[in-house]
C-alpha cells in the first residue's frame, strides 16, 4: 500500500529521555524522506514538539489536532501552520485517525496510552482497519505487550487479536511493519467476542 499520511501518538513530557528524542527524530527523518504527511496531537514540547520541530525543519507536511482548552494554556505548537482546533479530546482522537494510512505509537504517558487503546479497540471491532505500529524504543512497550498476552491467557481477547498491531524496536523498521501487517477487515466484529 502507498503510505501517504500517518498518525503519530506520542508524549508531551518535557522530561522525555534522550533515547526517545533520538528515536523520534529518526522516525521524523524517515517519514520526511518517504514524503509521508504526519498528523499528531499539536503539542509544542516533549516528543510531540520534537516530532513537529524536525518535520518543520525538513520542510515536511505536519498537521496538529488539539483541543481548544490546550490552546488557551499555550500548549499548541506555534510553528505548525496546519493546526486544527477542536472542542474536546474525543473530537481530537476521532480526527487523528480519520483518513490516515497508519498509526504509530511512540513512548508516552496516559494520553498516548488512551489514544492507543481506543484505536486498538476500534480495530478489534472492525471499525478501524489500518496498520498500528508500536515503536518499542528501548523496550518501552514490553510490559504492555506482556499484558496483552495475559489478556489472551485469561480469555479476555483472542490470540488472533495480537495481530491487530505490530511491534518494532527501531524507527527504520516502521514502514516495513506498516506494509506487512496482517489483513484485517470489518468481519473482525464477528470475531471480537471471546
Amino acid at each position: 500500500m502507498a503510505v501517504q499520511c500517518v498518525t503519530v501518538f506520542c508524549a508531551s513530557s518535557r522530561k522525555s529521555s534522550e533515547k526517545y528524542i533520538q528515536g523520534t527524530i529518526e522516525l521524523a527523518d524517515i517519514l520526511f524522506a518517504n514524503n509521508i504527511a504526519v498528523r499528531y496531537g499539536g503539542g509544542a514540547v516533549g516528543l510531540m514538539g520534537c516530532l513537529a520541530d524536525r518535520i518543520i525543519e525538513k520542510g515536511g507536511n505536519i498537521t496538529g489536532i488539539i483541543p481548544e482548552f490546550m490552546v488557551k494554556v499555550e500548549w499548541a505548537h506555534p510553528q505548525v501552520k496546519d493546526m486544527i482546533v477542536v472542542h474536546d479530546m474525543h473530537e481530537r482522537k476521532k480526527l487523528l485517525i480519520h483518513n490516515t494510512d497508519a498509526v504509530i505509537a511512540l513512548p508516552g504517558g496516559t494520553g498516548t496510552l488512551e489514544e492507543l487503546m481506543e484505536v486498538l479497540t476500534l480495530k478489534r471491532l472492525g471499525k478501524f482497519l489500518k496498520p498500528i505500529v508500536l515503536l518499542n524504543l528501548d523496550g518501552f512497550y514490553d510490559q504492555l505487550i506482556g499484558f496483552f498476552n495475559t489478556m489472551v491467557k485469561e480469555h479476555f481477547i483472542r490470540h488472533e487479536h495480537l495481530n491487530i498491531y505490530s511491534v518494532v524496536e527501531k524507527p527504520c523498521d516502521v514502514l516495513s511493519a506498516i506494509n506487512n501487517q496482517p489483513f484485517w477487515d470489518e468481519g473482525a466484529l464477528n470475531r471480537a467476542p471471546v
